[in-house]
């Protein structure tokens, strides 16, 4: 073979020619590919937010009910006091007015003023966001660890009996509907039946009165059915994620040379296999916590707890059409927030996502 036929092996220094892409050049690209995929991801969530402010307009439109007619409280009034009512509120414009001037002022962080409470809808938000987070993040704490632990246990016991009743318990919880169960637990826990006394509060979130630790040990007691219901339902979801990537994982060889190293099934469990089941567990937990928020308006409304979910009930039925687009913007917003932050950490967790 003459050296003409023959690629050049031999670079101008001496040294020998690359055999393809450097390293520097792959990590460079890699640093460039993560910006990218996160522009992505942020413009996405914004096209989806905006096309949640448009639809959070027209939907509740077509909702029957005449929120005038609610103001006056069923008073018999004159054509004009009800005129002057609609033109206080904008309603005697044309619906593309209307439409354009809420979404300037939304983009302004101004969702309009409630017809039922005269005040601005941020500061009602406001008001009881504080009530449901407190309720939402204690559930979703308590259905967060309690579905990895008994996922990854169920998944390491794969085929006896405790890991069927772990998974049959937990489908069936979670096809049953939130305010059902909730309903159920107010039976039986807080009016009483047969010879189970009634041991919580039927619904609210404090009794009145209470100071200090007596007002958090009140709180607390009026929170424990909610919180309850909650777990009940969701937790079957991380169970069965947690399960079912785990029992992918425990085929792999890695797991095969750690245990013919000696080390015991719990270490190989807790130190091996558990971390790299756990990826797929940690966007379904960011997504679980925005659906919470956006989900427990029939757990709040069962429970007459003062939070979003029990607002956005009581202005369905006015209907007060700036408040439950309000409301209804900060559900989706929550959810799709949760999904893209999802999106975001996935990549950090697992470097060929986004790559």
């Amino acid at each position: 073979m003459t050296a003409e036929a023959t690629p050049s092996l031999v670079e101008a220094t001496g040294g020998p020619a690359p055999a393809g892409p450097s390293a520097r050049g792959r990590k460079a690209r890699a640093r460039a590919a993560y910006p990218r995929y996160v522009a992505g991801k942020l413009g996405g969530a914004a096209v989806s937010l905006l096309a949640v402010l448009v639809t959070s307009f027209f939907l509740f439109r077509l909702i029957p009910g005449d929120p005038v007619k609610y103001m006056t409280g069923g008073r018999q009034v004159s054509a004009e006091q009800l005129a002057n009512y609609r033109e206080e509120f904008g309603l005697d414009l044309p619906l593309w007015e209307q439409f354009t001037d809420y979404c300037g002022k939304a983009l302004t962080g101004d969702l309009g003023t409630s017809y039922q409470f005269r005040a601005p809808v941020i500061d009602k938000i406001t008001e009881a966001l504080p009530n449901t987070l407190l309720l939402t993040v204690t559930a979703f704490v308590l259905y967060t660890a309690l579905g990895i632990f008994l996922g990854t246990r169920s998944a390491w016991r794969h085929g006896r009996p405790s890991d069927r009743v772990n998974t049959g318990l937990a489908l069936t919880l979670y096809s049953i509907p939130s305010f059902w169960l909730g309903l159920l637990l107010i039976i039986v826990f807080s009016v009483g039946m047969g010879p189970v006394p009634g041991l919580f509060p039927t619904g609210g979130m404090e009794s009145g009165g209470e100071e200090g630790f007596a007002y958090v040990l009140d709180v607390a007691h009026h929170l424990v059915l909610p919180v309850v219901t909650l777990v009940a339902v969701e937790y079957g979801q991380t169970l069965l994620v947690t399960r079912s990537a785990l029992l992918d994982e425990m085929g792999s060889d890695y797991l095969t040379t750690a245990r013919a190293k000696g080390l015991r099934d719990d270490l190989v469990r807790r130190r091996h296999a558990v971390p790299n089941a756990l990826l797929p567990t940690v966007t379904l937990i960011f997504i679980n916590l925005g659906r919470t928020v956006a989900g427990v308006i029939l757990v709040e409304t069962v429970f007459s707890w003062p939070g979003l979910g029990g607002l956005f009930y009581q202005a369905l039925s006015v209907p007060d059409l700036p408040l439950v687009q309000g409301l209804f913007f900060v559900f989706a917003a929550a959810v799709i927030v949760m999904n893209t932050l999802a999106d975001l950490i996935y990549p950090l967790l697992d470097p060929r996502v986004g790559r």
